[in-house]
């Protein structure tokens, strides 16, 4: 199914950034956004690929992971409906520094390369992929400033926030909970099962979450802030 540009521009605005482009610049990205269906387990890009495209998150979740030496993985992020990625390769050029994977059935807009340097020619997008860009290293320098100087308890109830309001999606919007195992929790955050059930156990008897099959629910949102030392 193809939605109208007026759909596209409702349904993206979720994302803080998108939502700030001056509005000339939303319609002229969206003018030239191709829709393409992406299947469960598909991967848009490996780390390695050529710099390929500008993606827009229309619909699904998509992880993006990195692999280590010994082969465990790390996931970096979670990206969902709003979410804009891929700008960095496209900017310099360089090959894919990670891989990007569809978690579940959805649809990505598309922005070709040819496109994205055709946008590059107004001053409003390339202000707007400026703000994107710095929006990507404050969130890299406060994952190492976390992993470096918080206590993993911090480290937990702080990456909570942030997968409520979509990770790094950044919605307007936060959930009163989110949908993630604690797999894929302690690979966020680079800690063992039993470290990461511990610190979630305090959580849950001080009254701040409750535990379910693959959810997380918040209790207690400004204690979870406290305990982030967000409040």
């Amino acid at each position: 199914m193809t939605h109208s540009k007026a759909e596209l521009l409702k349904k993206m605005s979720v994302n803080t950034w998108f939502d700030g482009l001056p509005i000339a610049e939303r319609k002229a990205l969206l003018a030239v956004a191709i829709e393409q269906e992406v299947s469960p387990g598909e991967a848009v890009y490996r780390r390695g690929d050529a710099s390929g495209g500008f993606y827009g998150v229309l619909s699904g979740v998509f992880r993006v992971t990195a692999s280590g030496e010994d082969g465990r993985e790390g996931i970096l992020s979670v990206l969902e409906a709003g979410h804009w990625f891929g700008e960095t390769s496209m900017v310099d050029g360089e090959i894919r520094p990670h891989d990007v994977v569809a978690l579940q059935a959805g649809t990505l807009l598309v922005i070709t390369p040819r496109d994205f340097q055709g946008l590059m020619q107004r001053i409003g997008f390339v202000q707007g992929i400026s703000v994107l860009l710095a929006t990507r290293v404050r969130g890299l320098c406060g994952l190492v400033e976390d992993s470096m100087l918080r206590s993993t308890r911090t480290r937990v109830a702080r990456r909570l926030i942030s997968l409520a309001r979509g990770d790094m999606t950044l919605s307007h919007q936060s959930r009163s909970g989110v949908q993630v195992s604690h797999e894929e929790l302690a690979m966020m955050l680079g800690v063992t099962r039993q470290t990461l059930a511990k610190e979630l156990k305090y959580l849950v008897g001080a009254g701040a979450l409750a535990l379910g099959y693959g959810h997380i629910e918040f209790r207690d949102t400004e204690l979870l802030k406290r305990e982030a030392a967000l409040a």
